[in-house]
Order: structure tokens, then C-alpha cells, then sequence
């Protein structure tokens, strides 16, 4: 089923290829569902920069959010000097890391408003920092991020709830220690999900942490919420937003990453070869291993505007990559009529969890970034990539 609606009349020829296009109003679409829930709750919500950083839209998105949520350093960076304003004023910057360096956490430290550990090693470890950076910064907040040992996810290679996860604090481990300096408690247990299983997580989150919520400021419900996918049950967050903020007297916050992004942009590719082998095979510009890595990882299969299953239309392909990873391959899809060398592709939903994980593996090129408002037909290239992009890394 294809998404990302504005696309199906795109002219994919107006872009270099392969090409990430985003729709900036399909992206505006989705930041207002976003604040409305704001606005009717009181939570307020960040953008979760591991999943969509294209700050040539950080005007658009401090329009709507309150800031950006960071993995690290580098990330904390892009906020801080990017997303410089939000919807209260400035752009908050938060922080989470499964494991700070020092030297990245004394950055951190100075451009960061709330900075949460993985630990209580961690926390107890830096306090020498943390105490000078308080100082300075009295405003600092800082949080741990928990585990409510309650799974939601169903790849277990996206679940921070997991058996064995390194993610949170188990809740049996805060028997006996001290949240002295500690304002808040982060969790992060969904992936790409609806309302209920939240729903279900707070329930044990509620359970687990009873003793300590009273005490907080501050609650983060963290990402993996498809808040703005249509049937996403927005007033039940919402409710249950309002009932948690005035049943705790704290704030929430939530750090959605696809929710901006999903059904907003698309990946043009090209064809470059057709060959066969027990059957029709297509050989494109772009490459699931490096531009779309998700696609093999969780895995899924990226719906193509235009095409169909295998054997759905007349003509079925299988459409593969140009590294030498024999399972390079987006998958097999059927065409209405025979694909031809130069034909341009459209992969539906390619804005979230893709520019952020593209690669260089073989040397193959990072697909150009281009920015497309569907409203007015404008199209900007942001970025292309070449030769230097490579050999700079190694």
C-alpha cells in the first residue's frame, strides 16, 4: 500500500538519481498532529534526530516541537547549533547514551538541558563532572533511563525490553539507591507502535516505579510512537497523558523520530541493468545494504509507487543493488508493463530511519537529498554527494 499519496503525481526525472525527496508538507502534516496533542495534553514532544535529522527543516520543525532528542555527542551537537529554536523559545536538547566517554560527556555537558544515563555506574562515576557542570548551569536536569522488563517489540532485534538488553535499568536494581540529583526517569520500549502496547508499558512502569514518580519532575515516554499514522488512537494518549502529568504533578515528554517523518518522502532510483536468471532480474542506482539498510535488517519489503507484488502484475523482477552483497536485493515486484534501462523507481516511505543509515560500502555513491513541497511544486537539491564523501571517512 503506498503512503506517501503527495508522490503520485512527482515527476521523478527532476532529481539526480538515486534521490532522497522529502515533501516538507507532508512533514508539517505530521507536526501538527504532533502538536495537537501537545496542546490538548500538555506533554511536550522532541524529535528524535537517530531516526530524521534534516536540519535544512529545523525552522519548519521548531515551529511545532519543543527540540531534539539526542544518541550522543554528535547529535547533541546538530540540536544544539541547528535546531536553535522551539516551540517555547529555545530548542531544548536532550541527551540519552548507552555509555558516555568522559570526554564526550563534558561536551555534553555544556550544551544539553537534560542529560540522561544507561547506569548507575555511570552516573556515580561522573559525578565530578556532573557536579562542576551543575554549577555552571544550574538549569542542567538530569535523568536515568529505565527498563520495566515488559516487551512490546516484535523483532527482538528493536527491542530495548528484551532479555539480556543493555538498555534501561532494570527496575529490581534500583532497590537500595540513591536518586539524589535525579529529576526524572526515561523509557524507551516501542518501535513504530500503536497506542495500547504504551498504554500496556505505563501500566508496569506505574507499577514498578510507584515509590519514585511521586518524587520527579520529569517523565520521558521515549520514541516508537506512529502518533501521526492514521488510525493511531490520539485521544487516548492523550487522555492518558493528562491522567499521568496531574496523578504524578510531573512533566512528560515524548521522543518520536519516524512520527515526523513517516509518509513524507520517498527514494528515486534508477535502472541500470536488466538480466535474467530463473527470472527477470533488475539491477538499480540505489542499494538496500547502503541507502535502505532497514529493509534488510528488520526485514521488510519498501512498496514501490506503481508496482505490485510478485506476480500481481504481468511483469515480475526481482531488483537488486550494485555492491557485491549477493543479498543486496529490495525484493520482487511486478510492473504493468517491462521495465527499461534509465526508468526511474519511486520506494514509498524513505524519509525516516535511511538518510541517517546510509553507507559507503563499496564505494557506492550516498543517494542526493532534495526537499519537495507538494503545494507550491518547488523543489530544492539540499545536498549531493560524491568522491570526497568516501574516501574522507577512511
Amino acid at each position: 500500500m503506498i503512503n506517501s499519496k503527495t508522490f503520485l503525481q512527482f515527476d521523478a526525472s527532476r532529481v539526480p538519481s538515486p534521490c532522497f525527496v522529502v515533501d516538507e508538507v507532508a512533514v508539517e502534516n505530521n507536526l501538527k498532529v504532533l502538536d495537537y496533542v501537545q496542546q490538548q495534553s500538555g506533554a511536550k514532544i522532541l524529535l528524535a534526530l537517530k531516526a530524521f535529522s534534516m536540519y535544512s527543516l529545523a525552522p519548519l520543525v521548531g515551529k511545532y516541537l519543543h527540540g531534539t532528542c539526542a544518541s550522543g555527542l554528535h547529535e547533541a551537537r546538530l540540536g544544539h547549533e541547528e535546531f536553535t529554536s522551539g516551540k517555547a523559545g529555545k530548542g531544548e536538547v536532550h541527551t540519552f547514551s548507552a555509555a558516555y566517554t568522559e570526554q564526550d560527556l563534558a561536551e555534553i555537558l555544556k550544551i544539553s538541558d537534560h542529560v540522561v544515563f544507561n547506569s548507575f555506574g555511570q552516573w556515580q562515576r561522573f559525578q565530578p563532572l556532573i557536579q562542576a557542570a551543575k554549577a555552571q548551569r544550574p538549569e542542567l536536569e538530569f535523568g536515568l533511563r529505565v527498563n520495566p522488563l515488559h516487551s512490546e517489540g516484535a523483532e527482538p532485534i528493536y527491542d530495548p525490553c528484551a532479555p539480556g538488553s543493555r538498555l534501561g535499568i532494570p527496575y529490581p536494581e534500583f532497590a537500595g539507591k540513591s536518586l539524589e540529583g535525579i529529576t526524572g526517569i526515561h523509557f524507551h520500549t516501542l518501535c513504530e507502535q500503536a497506542f495500547e502496547p504504551l498504554a500496556r508499558t505505563l501500566d508496569q512502569v506505574e507499577k514498578h516505579f510507584a515509590d519514585i514518580l511521586p518524587k520527579l519532575k520529569w517523565v520521558n515516554f521515549g520514541g516508537g510512537h506512529h502518533i501521526s499514522k492514521p488510525d493511531y488512537n490520539v485521544e487516548g494518549l492523550i487522555e492518558r497523558i493528562k491522567a499521568f502529568q496531574a496523578k504524578y504533578d510531573v512533566q512528560v515528554y515524548l521522543e518520536p523520530g519516524e512520527a515526523i517523518a513517516i509518509h513524507s518522502g520517498v527514494l528515486v532510483s534508477e535502472v541500470l541493468d536488466l538480466t535474467f536468471n530463473a527470472m527477470n532480474l533488475a539491477i538499480l542506482d540505489s542499494s538496500a545494504t547502503c541507502h535502505m539498510p532497514d529493509t534488510i535488517e528488520m526485514p521488510y519489503r519498501a512498496d514501490i509507487i506503481g508496482a505490485g507484488e510478485k506476480d500481481e502484475l504481468e511483469h515480475t523482477y526481482r531488483l537488486g543493488g550494485q555492491t557485491c552483497l549477493a543479498g543486496d536485493v529490495m525484493g520482487d515486484y511486478s510492473f504493468a508493463q517491462p521495465l527499461q534501462i534509465g526508468q526511474r523507481l519511486m520506494f514509498d516511505d524513505m524519509s525516516h530511519y535511511t538518510m541517517v543509515k546510509t553507507t559507503t560500502f563499496n564505494g557506492i555513491g550516498l543517494p542526493s537529498i532534495a526537499l519537495w513541497n507538494s503545494q507550491t511544486d518547488v523543489l530544492r537539491i539540499i545536498k549531493e554527494f560524491g568522491y570526497d564523501n568516501f574516501k574522507s571517512r577512511l
